[in-house]
């Protein structure tokens, strides 16, 4: 049972014995003393795609719902559906854009290492890989000596996302980012 200062965007949990997938969380701090932090949820129905809306303490216990998890590759598109490799048995699956709310912009045609959650051997939802390498294709030239600043110059990268990156990377530079917070963290190796 996850706390639910625990939770992450894309978890699945159980309300009213119904799967609902964690959509946005936003963290309200108050500033009093002795106040509880509490976690504004925005979680959408995984089976009837009902959106609801919960706020909970930071100790407040969820009910994780049980899935199968199973390694996949995403194969591609056809308008608002999206189909799915199962690794193990080679099963294709489908989702709707609605289902991957959040996530189409980092799903890359043959893109490997996501998590398929299946209930009753259907699938509900993805898990993302924590970090993409992503090449960058448009940015103001770089800045020789940058590097001993922190200053950062927007970039936008292979998969038409943008991101701040520090002014010395370059167009065609490979970097890794966090597919949570569309985030850059890194330059990526290789």
């Amino acid at each position: 049972m996850p706390k639910a200062c625990n939770l992450s965007k894309g978890q699945i949990v159980q309300i009213n014995d119904h799967p609902y997938q964690v959509v946005h969380i936003d963290v309200q701090t108050p500033s009093a003393r002795g106040a509880n932090t509490l976690y504004k949820v925005r979680l959408a129905g995984v089976t009837n795609g009902q959106k609801l809306e919960q706020t909970y303490k930071g100790n407040d216990f969820l009910e994780e719902m049980e899935l199968e998890r199973r390694p996949c590759s995403y194969l591609y598109r056809d308008d608002d559906f999206f189909t799915f490799m199962d690794m193990t048995t080679y099963e294709q699956h489908t989702l709707t854009a609605e289902n991957l709310e959040g996530q189409i912009q980092w799903l890359i045609e043959g893109l490997e290492g996501i998590t398929a959650l299946l209930l009753d051997g259907r699938l509900i939802a993805i898990e993302l890989p924590a970090s993409l390498d992503l090449a960058i294709v448009e940015t103001a030239p770089a800045i020789k000596g940058a590097s001993a600043t922190n200053r950062n110059k927007p970039a936008t990268l292979s998969n038409g996302v943008s991101v701040l990156v520090p002014e010395y990377l370059a167009e065609g530079e490979m970097v890794r980012v966090n597919t949570q917070s569309a985030k850059f963290m890194s330059r990526a190796k290789g």
